[in-house]
């Protein structure tokens, strides 16, 4: 039962967020700031995909599953947070720990009892359990368009727009560009031209990072770290996130090797008795590094991002 949750959480990573119209400029004016709150104090009409929604002013209970690490990095706490079943964003749990969960389809029984006064939802397909309509009847409610729901950094800058707090979207991914510099210097330092790869075991099935996945495109795409020749040769993913067998791991050529799960299940206890995984160089010489906190490395988001960087920095500079 837990695996067909994990799974069926697996699938929702492809479906999700994001939202456009980046700003122009790195600084904040004190003139932008003010007209910002003047903009907050006033109901706003934006298009979305599915159409024109009023926002309200200054918004205090948002709903917006799954899109978790955006309000928390613009410094906004949900009304619930997205979950299946007792399972919720783990990494977001500092901060959300005492926050009520709501199923990650939102059933509008459970959304009426919340009493929100504006939902956000990810993407057109992220409405699972009723029609626009439905949800609109409810609270004001804004859908994120698909043509930009692959990019984390447009989706936070969308956050923003809605919520008006484009100054904070804007310093967040300001300061998100200088630890990205910043973690390219200390890995240049200290593995040169080594590549690093990045495995993430699921019950007993095996996934590998392609270079357009998660924290593994800012790493070999704007930190400019190796990618394994294995990794360069990964066809696109298309949809579905296909696992990969055994015996084709048992071709990783990366020097570094992030094992991300969590140890104890059947992955794990497969990849120990298995000859061909043993035979691999970064198990020969010693360099898989077991990432016990899966959550923050299987997610787009500035936060998420940011703790990635900053584990793998921590392990490959000691």
């Amino acid at each position: 039962m837990v695996n067909k949750k994990i799974l069926l959480l697996f699938s929702l990573l492809f479906v999700l967020t994001i939202i456009s119209a980046c700003g122009s400029g790195n600084g904040e004016s004190s003139s932008d700031a003010s007209n910002e709150e003047e903009t907050a104090d006033k109901e706003r009409t934006l298009e979305h995909a599915s159409g024109e929604v009023t926002i309200p002013a200054n918004p205090e209970k948002i709903i917006a599953p799954y899109l978790e690490d955006s309000l928390v990095a613009l410094g906004v706490t949900p009304a619930a947070q997205w979950s299946i079943g007792n399972d919720v964003l783990d990494y977001l749990q500092p901060q959300l720990e005492d926050v009520p969960k709501i199923a990650w389809d939102l059933p509008p029984e459970q959304v009426i009892k919340h009493n929100p006064d504006l939902l956000i939802f990810s993407s057109p397909s992220s409405l699972q359990n009723g029609s626009y309509e439905d949800y609109n009847k409810i609270a004001p409610t804004y859908v994120y368009k698909d043509e930009v729901s692959s990019d984390w950094r447009k989706q936070l800058t969308q956050m923003g727009e809605i919520l008006s707090k484009q100054d904070k979207a804007k310093q967040a991914l300001a300061d998100f560009d200088k630890k990205v510099e910043e973690a390219k210097a200390s890995l240049q330092e200290s593995i040169g031209d080594e590549s690093v790869a990045f495995v993430w075991t699921m019950g007993d099935q095996f996934f590998v990072f392609e270079n357009t996945r998660y924290a593994a495109e800012i790493v070999y795409n704007e930190m400019g770290v190796t990618q394994p020749e294995f990794v360069k040769n990964l066809p696109e993913a298309e949809g579905q996130w296909n696992p990969m067998s055994l015996e084709k791991l048992g071709q990783l050529d990366a020097d570094h090797v992030f094992l991300i799960g969590k140890e104890g299940e059947a992955g794990f206890e497969t990849l120990k008795s298995s000859s061909v995984w043993q035979s691999t160089p970064a198990v020969e010489n010693g360099q898989v590094y077991v990432m016990n906190e899966p959550s923050h490395w299987t997610i787009d988001g500035v936060i998420a991002h940011s703790m990635s960087i900053d584990k793998i920095v921590e392990t490959l500079t000691k």
